[in-house]
C-alpha cells in the first residue's frame, strides 16, 4: 500500500494546516498553477482545449478538477490506489489509473502536455531521472514536460513542509538542479520561473509576478521543457 493512501481522506486537510498562516488555502494555489499551466500550454502548444494533458501524481485530483474546463483531456496516474479512486470520484471528466512509480500503461507519445506539480520531491533522488525520462517517453514529439515544485530557498516553503504530514521524507531539489535533471533527461527548457512571491490575489497575477521570475525567493518554481 502506497504512504499517501493514509492520507487521501485528509489530504486537503493537512496541507491547509500547514498553509493556515498564509491566510489562503489549498484552492487558492491550486488555481494558480492551474492557470499557469493553461497559459504555458497556450503560449508553447497552441489551443489548450484542442491538447490531451497528463497529471503525474494526481493525488486527489484536486488540480485536474481546475484543468477539465481548459483541455480537451485529462488524464491521471497516482501511485496510490485510494487517491485515485477519490480523483476519479471527484472528476468524472477526467480519467485515471493507478501505477507503479516505474511504468505507466501509456505507448509512447500519447500526451501533448505532461505534468507533475510537487510530486518529485516525494520521489526518492535516485529515481528523479527515471521519474522524468517516463514523462518524456508519454509525451509526443515537440510536446511540454512541466514540473512545479518548492523552491528550497525560501524559507516559508521550508516552514510549510516542515508542518505538513505528507511532507515527512521530502527532500526539496532546486531549480537548477532540476533544469540539470530535465536535460539530462533529453528535454530542452523552453520557460522558467519563480512564483507565489507573496500571499494575496493580486500580487500572484501572473502579469505582476513577471518581472520577478528570475528572483529565487519565490515560494514554488516550475521549469517547462520540450521533447524534441
Amino acid at each position: 500500500m502506497s504512504e499517501f493512501d493514509q492520507h487521501s481522506e485528509t489530504y486537503q486537510e493537512d496541507i491547509n494546516g500547514a498553509l493556515s498562516f498564509s491566510g489562503h488555502g489549498l484552492d487558492y494555489f491550486t488555481k494558480i498553477k492551474a492557470g499557469r499551466l493553461v497559459s504555458l500550454a497556450n503560449r508553447h502548444l497552441g489551443d489548450a482545449s484542442t491538447l490531451n494533458a497528463l497529471d503525474v501524481g494526481c493525488g486527489v485530483g484536486l488540480t485536474d478538477s481546475v484543468l477539465v474546463n481548459h483541455f480537451q483531456g485529462i488524464y491521471g496516474v497516482d501511485v496510490s490506489k485510494e487517491s485515485v479512486r477519490k480523483a476519479a470520484e471527484s472528476n468524472a471528466n477526467a480519467m485515471y489509473q493507478v501505477y507503479d512509480g516505474q511504468r505507466m500503461a501509456f505507448p509512447d507519445g500519447a500526451f501533448d502536455l505532461t505534468f507533475a506539480i510537487c510530486v518529485m520531491h516525494h520521489v526518492p533522488p535516485d529515481r528523479w531521472l527515471a521519474f522524468l525520462g517516463e514523462m518524456y517517453r508519454v509525451t509526443r514529439k515537440h510536446g511540454l514536460v512541466v514540473i512545479f515544485e518548492h523552491n528550497p530557498w525560501n524559507p516559508l516553503t521550508r516552514h510549510v513542509v516542515n508542518r505538513c504530514p505528507l511532507d515527512e521524507n521530502a527532500v526539496l531539489l532546486s531549480q537548477g538542479t532540476m533544469k540539470k535533471l530535465m536535460v539530462k533527461a533529453g528535454l530542452s527548457i523552453a520557460e522558467k520561473a519563480f512564483i507565489l512571491f507573496a500571499p494575496f490575489p493580486a500580487a500572484a497575477s501572473e502579469t505582476v509576478e513577471r518581472p520577478l521570475r528570475w528572483l529565487p525567493l519565490g515560494a514554488q518554481y516550475y521549469v517547462a521543457a520540450r521533447k524534441p
